[in-house]
């Protein structure tokens, strides 16, 4: 049996396999089982009284509720959790040094689809006709209309990989001038310029809803762009205004080509869920080594979570080289700090049962895996929820830790690919741009063989380096990119719903 001890300050170690009562650990001479401990559940390596804290990262989960002898089962019930990091106490860090012995990526372009740089300073890494929505109620006509363009129209153009439906739940129903409202309506405007959507902009309308289409398209709001449900005739009229000018919008599509883009034009997104205690040491911790290597080859790259990195904040702010970058950090946190606290909930609402399942038993523990898949290099800039970016490299942006608004709010912000790690496992998948699905540990590839892409287990089980593994993982990451590869999510069309934040009331 073998446990993982991540730092010499760690009196706590994780499971690499469930083990038994008075099971000896291989690695860690006279290290006992005094009880049955599940897979990437920790043991203490040493006696701990009440009150003294155990350590993991090398940072202080919590404080011990009860004498634990060495040897012993520490969860989620073992622990009080310690006060959270002070955002006042954050400082930018102007003499922060980015490590030099990152590996240089062996190929530095991807095949993807050139934007006009009005439109985005991004590439395609799909070629999509998007039909956005101003309102939940035009959904069930637009999925309607898009089954007939893809049995009608799709063969016509070969160079567009998809038509999907912006099928958000917002638009009507909303406080449209309240407070917060500009969240997800900033989202849904920043979507309109969505690399992979390729410049060609296509909206539905019903014709009533709060959310007009003046607001959302602004200038983009010209007849050619736009179908108004209530001004159509009947159920066919609708379904025909919809599918002529798609037939329009997929002509102008099928004139992209795939072509050599610098890495400086691809923007993609990092997320975790269903995460577990090897989060932040095979799967997040090998992701963000494959980010260190794109970003140092010019890609931008962005991770989120704001609930996920609040008690690791000092780790991210040591990254930031600027006052101003680092005042909005805070800001973003504080902000949401103050969100949970006016609903009387705090950050001890997550981990999520499943975590717990996994070994995380505070919220520090899963925010320091959480930050793990971030990389070694510096933040260049920090976006409010949906905001696009206005730097290259390694971006921070400030989301809900939900799987669903997360990758939602990567999307508008521009991501074209989503690197999405776990350890128990979720078929989250988006239909704007591929998913790439990495787990963390092997029992968990062999059970979802196809719904993994790339399984890290190696790095617990067989010493397989996270230089190597990142390597790999970049190596794909660029295949996934250029259209040679198509993760499981992609292959199978496993797509959620597109969830928005949406902090302002219901009316």
């Amino acid at each position: 049996m073998k446990v993982i001890q991540l730092t010499p300050q760690d009196n706590v170690a994780v499971l690499v396999e469930p083990g038994k009562k008075g099971d000896r650990v291989d690695n860690i001479p006279d290290l006992v089982l005094q009880e049955d401990i599940p897979q990437s559940h920790k043991i203490t390596l040493e006696d701990v009284k009440k009150g003294e804290p155990i350590r993991r990262y090398g940072v202080v989960l919590g404080y011990a509720l009860k004498d634990f002898p060495k040897g012993s089962w520490i969860n989620e019930t073992s622990l009080k959790l310690p006060a959270s990091p002070a955002l006042d106490a954050l400082h930018a860090n102007p003499d922060f040094k980015e490590p030099q012995n990152i590996r240089p990526v062996k190929q530095n372009y991807f095949m993807g689809f050139a934007n006009d740089p009005e439109f985005s300073e991004y590439s395609g890494t799909r070629n999509i006709l998007a039909i956005h929505t101003t309102v939940q109620c035009t959904i069930g006509i637009v999925n309607a209309a898009i089954k007939k363009i893809k049995q009608d129209l799709m063969q016509k153009y070969p160079n567009v990989d998809d038509v999907i439906a912006i099928n958000h739940q917002y638009g009507c129903g909303v406080a449209i001038n309240a407070e917060n409202a500009d969240i997800p309506i900033n989202s849904l405007r920043h979507l309109l310029h969505h690399p992979n959507f390729g410049g060609q902009i296509m909206c539905v309308s019903l014709g009533c809803e709060k959310l007009t289409p003046q607001m959302l398209l602004g200038d983009y709001c010209q007849p050619e762009n736009l179908v108004i449900l209530q001004e159509q005739h009947g159920f066919k009229g609708m379904i025909d205004a919809i599918y002529n000018m798609a037939d329009k919008k997929l002509a102008k599509l099928n004139q992209r080509t795939r072509t050599k883009q610098p890495l400086s034009k691809l923007l993609i997104g990092l997320q975790c869920g269903g995460s577990d205690a090897f989060s932040g040491v095979s799967g997040n911790t090998s992701v963000g080594y494959a980010a260190d290597m794109l970003v140092k080859a010019g890609a931008t790259v962005m991770f989120s979570e704001v609930t996920e990195v609040r008690d690791g904040v000092q780790f991210i702010a040591n990254r930031i080289t600027t006052p101003e970058t680092c005042e909005k950090f805070k800001e973003q946190v504080g902000w949401y700090d103050d969100y949970l606290a006016k609903a009387k909930v705090d950050r001890s609402a997550n981990p999520s049962p499943g975590n717990k399942k996994g070994g995380l038993s505070t919220i520090v523990e899963k925010s320091m895996g959480s930050i793990a898949k971030s990389g070694s290099l510096e933040i260049k800039e920090v976006l409010t929820p949906g905001e696009i970016p206005s730097k290259h490299g390694m971006i921070f942006a400030a989301t809900p830790a939900s799987d669903l608004v997360c990758g939602t709010e990567q999307m508008c912000s521009g991501a074209t690919l989503q690197v999405f790690v776990t350890g128990r496992g979720t078929p989250y998948g988006l239909a704007a741009l591929p998913v790439l699905k990495v787990c963390t540990r092997n029992e968990l590839k062999e059970k979802w063989h196809d719904v993994i892409d790339i399984n890290t287990g190696s790095v617990l089980t067989d010493d397989t380096s996270i230089q190597d593994m990142g390597e790999s993982i970049c190596n794909t990451i660029l295949k996934v990119a250029g259209g040679t590869q198509k993760p499981f999510t992609e292959q199978y069309g496993i797509y959620n719903d597109i969830c928005l934040f949406n902090p302002a009331p219901n009316t």
